[in-house]
């Protein structure tokens, strides 16, 4: 296991477990298709990467809720009737 993940310091770095198994998963994801890391890989896992840009700041949550649609674009949009 990866010794910074059995410390309290990355969890409350980025404000709780549950947050910091979504920043892994979506950083993963993101490493998969093709991001770089922000960190020197070295010989480190994908894991091992992950943690450190944590660690480093290079990563923070972003768990804001999406900007409302526009009254344009809630114009634009057809609705559905009840055709019962």
């Amino acid at each position: 296991m990866i010794e910074p993940l059995k410390d309290d310091v990355i969890i409350n770095k980025v404000g709780g477990r549950f947050k910091l198994t979504a920043l892994i998963q979506k950083r993963w994801v993101e490493l998969m298709q093709g991001a770089r890391p922000t960190v020197d890989p070295g010989n480190m896992s994908e894991l091992e990467i992950i943690v450190q840009e944590i660690l480093q700041g290079k990563i923070t949550t972003d768990f804001s809720e999406p900007p409302a649609p526009s009254a344009e674009q809630a114009v634009s949009e057809p609705v559905a009737e009840d055709q019962g």
